[in-house]
């Protein structure tokens, strides 16, 4: 019985849980370092999303294959050994293109309707993400992290509510958890952030298409 209790809490050590999140201990060079890694990937993985974006204007290649395409290179990326990083590497920023050319119909539409919602939705999430990453470059602590998030509310309430409080801020403080117990893997954690904000940028793009089409309409009645 004693064996098998202290196998249990030997256990409950390594798994974190809520109260993880709210130890505030000093974030160590190293995580920092991580998180540079991390968030530097994660630039050039938006910046592969966005020419898989411009392929897809340019010849029309999204669709499902460069969706099955996505998942294909993401699982190969998973499945494939930390220690093989140039191809891990490159496999995120595959997986980065074919998920702009699958989103590419999407940016295309907003292109057509309006140019400025779509620029509107890439500030809105990238500005807080800005928050998150500026917390976790410059701050010493993880709680200037929440900080982050706060500020980011100023930007837009509705982003902080609905996207920001349960996605960044979460992942976030994962990601540095795991970094402090020894998970320095980053091109995963990249691929973490980077899906985040696709996920984050397409509904925030698809409301505010909607808000778009709403008004088009309305003027139209008025001008009837």
């Amino acid at each position: 019985m004693d064996a098998f209790t202290s196998f249990f809490d030997s256990q409950s050590r390594n798994i974190w849980s809520y109260d993880t999140l709210k130890n505030f201990r000093q974030i160590s060079p190293i995580v920092q370092a991580h998180l540079k890694q991390v968030y530097l990937t994660l630039c050039c993985a938006l910046i592969a999303s966005a020419v898989g974006a411009y392929l897809h204007i340019l010849w029309n290649i999204g669709g499902y294959l460069t969706t099955f395409a996505c998942l294909g290179t993401i699982i190969w990326l998973l499945s494939t050994p930390p220690c093989e990083e140039q191809k891990r590497v490159s496999l995120l920023m595959a997986s980065a293109v074919f998920e702009g050319a699958s989103i590419g119909p999407l940016i295309d539409l907003a292109i057509q309707i309006d140019p400025s919602v779509l620029v509107a939705s890439f500030v809105g999430t990238a500005l807080a993400f800005a928050c998150f990453s500026g917390a976790a470059m410059l701050a010493r602590r993880r709680e200037y992290l929440y900080l982050g998030g706060l500020l980011s509310s100023g930007v837009s309430v509705l982003l902080w509510l609905h996207f920001a409080s349960s996605i960044f801020g979460v992942d976030t403080q994962d990601i540095i958890e795991k970094a402090h117990l020894g998970d320095l893997d980053y091109v995963k954690h990249a691929l973490t952030l980077f899906t985040d904000f696709v996920a984050v940028f397409v509904r925030i793009l698809i409301i505010m298409l909607k808000n778009s089409a709403e008004k088009s309409e309305k003027k139209k009645k008025r001008r009837d």
